[in-house]
This record gives C-alpha cells, sequence and structure tokens, in this order.
C-alpha cells in the first residue's frame, strides 16, 4: 500500500533545513576576544576594523574572517646567542650558543668586543604587526642589532664594560623604537638587556691582566690623591699659622714701640714743664724698682750685738742690680736745662724705660 506525502511537504522541510543553515551560519559570526589579544576583523582579506576584548560579531565566512594575536605578551629576541630554552618569549635560558658573526663588533677605539644581548617586544597595534611587515621579530632582530653596532661603534671599550652599560641599553632601545615606528611594525621595544659584554675569547686572559694593571694603577692614584689631600691642607694651614702669629708678633712690637714713644714723650714733656718734680719723681721710682729686685736687711741702729754679714753666694761679686745705678749714671746723657737737684748723683731715667710714666 502506499502512503502519498501531502503536496509541498518537500519544499516546506528544504526550505525549514535552510533556514536553520543559515541561522547557523549567522551564527558563527560571534567571537571572543581575550583580555590579552585583540581582534583584527578581515573583509575579503583585507583589513577593516579592530575590536576590543569580549563578545564581538562579524559576517560569518566567507566575508569576514577574525584574527586575535597576543598584544599583552612580552617577546624576546636573542642577539649574539641563541639559548636552549628560547621560544620567542622572555624566559631565563638555561644554557646558550654564541654566535660570532652576531656578538663580535668593533668599539669606537678599534677594539674588538663581544656582545650577547635580549630584545624584549610587545605588539603595540595588531593591525599594523600583521599587515605592515612580513616577519616582525626578524625585523626588530635585525634594527637592535643595526643600532647596537651603531652605538657600540662610538663607544670606548672600557666604559661599554663598565660604566656604560646602562647607557647602552637605553640608547639602543631609543634607536630601535625609532626604526620600528617608522616601519609602523605596530611594535613597541619595551627593554634592551645586555647578557655578556666581554673581550674575544682569544684574548680575555690578557685582556683582563690588562684591566688588573689598571685598576691597580688606579687604586695607587687614589692613595696618592688622598695624601695629598691630607698633607696639603695641613701644609697650608701650618703656613697659614706660622703667617698669622708673625702678624701678631709685628703688630705687637709695633705697639709697644709706639707706646714706648709715646711714654717718652709725655715724660719729656712733664720733664720740660716741671724739671725738679720729674727728676725727683724719677729718681724714686728708680730707686723703688732697684729696691724691690735687692734683698735688702733693716737693722734698728741701737741694737747691740750684731754681727756684719756679706754674702759670698756669687763669689764676693755684688748683685747685678746693685751696681744698677752707676751704669745709670755713666751712660744716661743729661737732659738740657738741667741744673741739679736735691742730689747730684741721682741717676737719669734712659731713654726707653717702661718705668717713669707721670701720673
Amino acid at each position: 500500500m502506499r502512503r502519498y506525502l501531502p503536496r509541498g511537504s518537500g519544499g516546506k522541510g528544504i526550505a525549514l533545513a535552510g533556514l536553520v543553515l543559515v541561522a547557523l551560519w549567522a551564527a558563527s559570526g560571534f567571537y571572543r576576544v581575550d583580555p590579552d589579544e585583540q581582534g583584527v576583523v578581515l573583509r575579503f582579506g583585507a583589513f577593516d576594523r579592530t575590536a576590543p576584548p569580549g563578545l564581538n560579531y562579524h559576517i560569518p565566512w566567507p566575508v569576514e574572517t577574525v584574527t586575535t594575536p597576543r598584544v599583552t605578551r612580552i617577546n624576546r629576541v636573542d642577539v649574539g646567542f641563541r639559548a636552549a630554552a628560547d621560544g620567542g618569549q622572555a624566559v631565563r635560558p638555561i644554557a646558550s650558543r654564541d654566535v660570532l658573526e652576531e656578538s663580535l663588533m668593533l668599539t669606537g677605539d678599534e677594539n674588538i668586543i663581544d656582545i650577547d644581548f635580549a630584545v624584549f617586544w610587545r605588539i603595540r597595534d595588531a593591525a599594523e604587526f600583521l599587515f605592515n611587515t612580513r616577519n616582525p621579530e626578524v625585523t626588530v632582530k635585525s634594527a637592535a642589532e643595526s643600532v647596537m653596532r651603531e652605538v657600540i661603534g662610538r663607544t670606548p671599550i672600557q666604559p661599554a664594560l663598565t660604566e656604560a652599560r646602562a647607557q647602552i641599553e637605553q640608547e639602543v632601545r631609543r634607536g630601535a623604537q625609532a626604526i620600528m615606528d617608522q616601519y609602523r611594525a605596530g611594535v613597541e621595544i619595551t627593554q634592551v638587556q645586555l647578557q655578556k659584554v666581554d673581550p674575544p675569547s682569544q684574548v680575555v686572559d690578557a685582556f683582563r691582566d690588562v684591566q688588573r694593571a689598571n685598576a691597580d694603577r688606579e687604586r695607587a692614584r687614589n692613595e696618592a690623591e688622598s695624601y695629598r689631600n691630607d698633607i696639603i691642607p695641613r701644609a697650608r694651614g701650618e703656613a697659614e699659622r706660622m703667617v698669622q702669629e708673625a702678624e701678631g708678633f709685628r703688630e705687637s712690637q709695633v705697639a709697644r714701640a709706639r707706646g714706648e714713644s709715646q711714654r717718652f714723650v709725655s715724660v719729656l714733656t712733664a720733664y720740660q714743664a716741671a724739671q725738679d718734680v720729674t727728676l725727683r719723681r724719677m729718681y724714686i721710682e728708680t730707686m723703688e724698682e732697684i729696691l724691690r729686685r735687692n734683698p735688702k736687711v733693716l737693722v734698728d741702729s741701737g741694737l747691740q750685738g750684731v754681727v756684719p754679714l756679706l754674702n759670698l753666694g756669687d763669689g764676693g761679686r755684688p748683685p747685678a742690680a746693685a751696681v744698677a745705678p752707676q751704669i745709670l749714671r755713666q751712660q744716661a746723657p743729661q737732659p738740657q736745662g738741667f741744673q741739679g737737684g736735691p742730689n747730684p748723683n741721682m741717676p737719669v731715667r734712659p731713654q726707653g724705660m717702661n718705668q717713669g710714666i707721670p701720673r
């Protein structure tokens, strides 16, 4: 017995199947972009737009396709060596193989140096990264190596081995970034890290001997500089002290001489005003000074039984102060207008003595 389907039921099934296929095709346009990715939408193979992270939609294939490169991952390129753990990412190498054709460079003072360095980069613009350069990793490597050779070519070997490493890294990073910006490669150079900076292995022992000799020379120079910095200020201070002492002695002598001259002028003025009084005063003050410097024994005239005593401690010679009146009387000139006084044997005060100031 034959069954007959209703007329038109076959066409409806085909239409329903077509609608389901169209719905599935349209639903295939939904895609998700991870937080570390950036969506690049291509329409018929040409760049159309970029999509942010999250759920997005595009016209399904074959009209539009989507590429989602990772834009936050830090990639690594080694120049001058090949790391055993090299996978293009920022991982720590376990072992390495030196590539001399990349690492040997000529310095500014015409020496050869062996440099290994790593370049860290990430994708800054996914569209430029995908379509403006054919092989971005090779471009980054070539640009970094070219800039490194340029920087080392104007840097002497000694700074390159010691204190100029950080400066070299910064200059290479800026130079490589400028090249990548010029190419519009969509790459950002985040860091350039020097791994090894040494002379060639054939001469490294001799070079280290030279470095040790230079270090000894620098140490000896520093010790000499330290000694000089210690002894020169001390000598200058001693010289300044002697100069100050001499200046002080000169000032004191000049002041003393001026005081003596003024004192003499004042005594002369007093003598000219009152000769008798001045001569008597000078005589009394001189005798007071002489008697103060010599021992004195006072004996009462009414005392009986006193034995005279002559002091022979200096061999029988009288003390020097005892002959002072005679010496003063013999050497002192007589002032003008001297007519004698109460005592004609009275000594006259010589010039420059400290006594005799008018009071």
